[in-house]
């Protein structure tokens, strides 16, 4: 078992390496800003981000899981094997809707296929610059498709056979690609501990003194020599100091061995153990290089200037930007943005970043230093902000925004998000109707839709209030509301277009209708019931396609006035909203079909024998379509009982019948005590001739329940566990063909095994034992311990009944709110005989 440990883990650094080694060689032979290469997980019809070369992860995890079904490039490279060509936004907004409104910003992108036997590994993604027409004068696509090819190559022999040693399940890997040209400024750190001179030095120092990891000593005079000969003794006297609380007041100017200047910065471990001699010591190490000079200009600046390299790590901070945004220069150098200054990350400043490191043009907003933040007290201060672009860094200038507009509209509601500002309001309209059009595309109930909505719209504006009526038989019901008062909204449920309220009157009209103070409401609409005594009302119409869906309703706890802008964007969400709540009108209308066909198929009751228990169980998916193809029966066959479990690939009402028509075909040929390599062939055959599009897996167990022997054959389905009666559990080796529906050709050979009296035999679907990032393997193991501990007792007049081990197998999954998958589960139990004189 060791020896296949290490060799899995010697097979996943060499993916690593890999990986990193294509995505750089691609950035440095077909050009492009950044590249990536998605990898097949585990999950079935899941590709993961594997590599992610010239971009920050944390700005980007959004994409690092992607279904192949879903419309983006990436998932019609893969699933179609050819290359995507998206020259520029406007194509991209054309063929990929979707996927341009989560990056709206004017670059490119080409998707390669990675090819490896029947179906692709995964795809090779490059980000350039955005062209008029096309890429070929950018990227040689000739030159993408043979590195993708090699890449191809080099995972199936890194392989040797176990694709699975080639899937992707974790966090990407991220990148630094290759500079441009000559770094200006490089940053290592380091920590010692004087007591025992042990120095512990991070990656980027040895590379900034030229050391292989292996070639550094690791002690504090190993490192006074490598980083300035010269000066080494002034170096250990500084260390010693500030491990006794005496720290220099400014950075060590010292010399490198090449006569280049270094700076070396020093401060204690524990600021509040400074005092005490043996506090351990922190550092970071600057190679400014050729542009010292210039870095000693920008120190001088009264503007804040701080540098990140492409993976959004600050490798420069002047002095000005350490006093505005209140964090002292070593907190800031060599860390990572969203740890150093957490407050400028989150949206939407996620979103403006992103467009600095896809796009050629500065990018300038308003950001809110919170006054507890920083180092020393003080208030919270708003700051201009204004990011410019490079092909190695990006330069950020921070400057106080001490004209930013708070008269021109009214305060945010208490605990309201600081963009709700009149001087950030003018990201809204950029921001929130792309973060709200993504968030639909994932929302498939009307709960969900409503749920998006209160998570998104009324933050956006500072909303307290919001509530959904939809129309059905001209009449409005309500779907969603919070932030009401109790029982407010009970009178206008059900309520007639005939109605003179504003929520009727701006669905009939079509137009949205704004009211700045309660009294206006008051005024328009007599005698109508009011909510609070101030605050302001935005009533907006839910139409799709010229049909009416119903009415949005957001309320705010102040008066306030709706500029022009602010009208246009709630009138276009609106309409985002209804064409959401249409789809998920459809999606339940399927949703009940598929739920009332599937209970119609799985069987009411179970075949039953005297000597044989059985117990079945069936849970849907909690995620997307809520019911799929997963089913189980036990039939008569002869003198015996046939034991079946199935999955049939995907969800709604094509799977359920897919699965009725597979359930029907199999109990057809156990009636008529066929041998289980036949029953899968048969059944084979005839999901082949009806061409649904889809693919099933089967487990199929012949048992005679007065000798306990049991002939098994399985097409493409999780093995069954097999609990004896001494306790002793286990996974079954049972040999087996691919899933049905695929190979016509396909053989099923068959296994033989004997169940004994008091022994539990557990066949199951994979949503019981697969989670999105986990090792199914994992998921059989724990299904297993289950098995062991809940069997104690089932079958053997103890104190636990099968049935009562069906549900403890269940019950994680029956409580789980993220459940991918619908799950089925078949028990069942020999009983021992009758005896004598019974």
């Amino acid at each position: 078992m060791a020896g296949s440990d290490e060799q899995a883990v010697r097979t996943r650094a060499r993916l690593t390496a890999l990986l990193a080694d294509v995505s750089t060689g691609v950035l440095t032979t077909a050009g492009g800003r950044a590249a990536g290469v998605y990898l097949r997980s585990r999950t079935p019809g899941l590709l993961r981000l594997a590599v992610l070369t010239g971009l920050p992860g944390p700005l980007f995890r959004s994409w690092w899981r992607l279904h192949v079904g879903r419309p983006f490039p990436v998932a019609d490279a893969y699933r179609l094997g050819i290359q995507v060509v998206l020259p520029n936004v406007t194509e991209t907004m054309r063929r990929y809707p979707q996927f341009a409104a989560g990056l709206p910003f004017p670059f490119g992108s080409v998707h390669v296929p990675v090819p490896g036997g029947t179906a692709p590994l995964g795809v090779l993604t490059v980000l350039h610059p955005a062209v008029a027409d096309t890429v070929d004068d950018l990227l040689d696509r000739e030159l993408l498709g043979r590195l993708a090819e090699g890449l191809g190559t080099e995972l199936l022999g890194l392989a040797d056979g176990d694709e699975d040693a080639i899937v992707w399940d974790g966090e990407p890997l991220c990148v630094r690609p290759p500079a441009s040209r000559p770094a200006r400024v490089a940053v290592g750190r380091f920590s010692c501990d004087p007591a025992t001179s042990v120095v512990r030095a991070d990656d980027r120092l040895h590379a900034l003194l030229g050391l292989r990891p292996g070639e550094f000593a690791g002690t504090m005079t190993a490192l006074a020599d490598a980083v300035a000969p010269a000066d080494a003794h002034r170096i250990l006297a500084a260390l010693r100091d500030t491990a006794a609380g005496k720290p220099p007041s400014a950075p060590l100017s010292l010399r490198a061995r090449d006569g280049t200047p270094r700076l070396l910065d020093l401060w204690p471990a524990d600021a509040d153990r400074a005092d005490r001699a043996g506090t351990a010591v922190h550092g970071v190490v600057f190679d400014p290089g050729t542009a010292a000079s210039a870095d000693g200009a920008a120190d001088l600046l009264p503007e804040g200037v701080f540098c990140l390299d492409r993976l959004g790590l600050i490798v420069y901070a002047n002095p000005a930007a350490a006093r505005l945004t209140g964090r002292a220069r070593e907190r800031l150098l060599g860390q990572a943005l969203w740890e150093a200054l957490p407050w400028l990350t989150g949206p939407p400043y996620d979103d403006h970043l992103r467009g600095a490191l896809l796009c050629p043009e500065p990018v300038r907003f308003h950001a809110r230093r919170p006054a507890d933040d920083r180092d020393e007290p003080g208030d919270g201060d708003w700051l201009a902000v204004s990011v410019h672009p490079g092909t190695d860094l990006l330069t950020c200038v921070l400057a106080p925004a001490s004209r930013v507009d708070t008269a021109s509209g009214p305060a945010p509601a208490a605990g309201a998000p600081e963009d709700t500002v009149a001087g950030a309001r003018s990201m809204t309209p950029l921001y929130r109707p792309i973060a709200l059009a993504i968030a639909l595309t994932d929302a498939v109930t009307a709960r969900q839709v409503s749920a998006v909505v209160m998570q998104e719209l009324l933050p956006a504006f500072g909303g307290r209030r919001l509530a959904i009526y939809l129309l059905q038989d001209r009449h409005l019901y309500l779907a969603w509301e919070t932030g009401f008062p109790q029982g407010f909204l009970a009178p206008f449920e059900g309520i007639g277009l005939d109605a003179h309220v504003p929520g009727v009157e701006t669905l009939t009209t079509g137009r949205p209708l704004f009211f700045e103070s309660m009294g206006q409401i008051a005024a328009a609409y007599p005698g109508i019931a009011l909510d609070a005594q101030e605050g302001s009302r935005a009533f907006l119409p839910l139409i799709a396609s010229g049909r009416p869906v119903g009415s949005c309703i957001l309320g705010f706890d102040r008066e306030r006035a709706f500029s022009t802008e602010e009208r246009t964007v709630l009138t276009a969400l609106a309409g985002l909203i209804a064409h959401a709540m249409e789809r998920a009108r459809r999606y339940d209308d399927e949703a009940a079909l598929a739920r009332g066909l599937q209970q119609a198929l799985l069987p009411r009751r179970l075949s039953t024998h005297p000597r044989v228990e059985t117990v079945g169980r069936y849970l849907p998916g909690t995620q997307g379509m809520d019911v799929g193809g997963d089913w189980y029966d036990v039939v008569e066959a002869g003198d015996g009982l046939a034991l079946v479990i199935g999955d049939v690939q995907g969800h709604g009402v094509q799977a359920a019948a897919t699965m009725g028509q597979l359930r029907s075909a199999v109990r057809a040929f156990a009636l008529g005590d066929r041998p289980p390599d036949e029953v899968l062939s048969g059944t084979n055959h005839l999901l082949i001739d009806l061409d649904p599009g889809q693919f099933a897996s089967c487990c199929y167990v012949r048992l005679d329940p007065a000798t306990g022997r049991a002939r098994v054959a399985r097409a493409g389905h999780p093995p069954p566990l097999l609990r004896c009666p001494d306790g002793r559990t286990r996974l079954l080796d049972i040999s087996g063909g691919v899933v049905l529906g695929v190979d016509p050709h396909a053989r099923y050979p068959v296994t033989e095994l004997w169940l004994e009296p008091d022994a539990i035999l557990a066949l199951y679907t994979d949503g019981l034992v697969e989670r999105p990032g986990a090792d199914i393997d994992d998921g059989i193991a724990s299904l297993r311990l289950a098995l062991a501990q809940a069997g104690a007792g089932a079958g053997l007049g103890g104190g636990r009944s099968l049935s009562g081990v069906a549900d403890r197998l269940t019950a994680t999954a029956r409580h789980a709110t993220d459940r991918p998958d619908d799950v089925a589960l078949l028990l069942a139990a020999r009983r021992p005989p009758p005896a004598p004189g019974r």
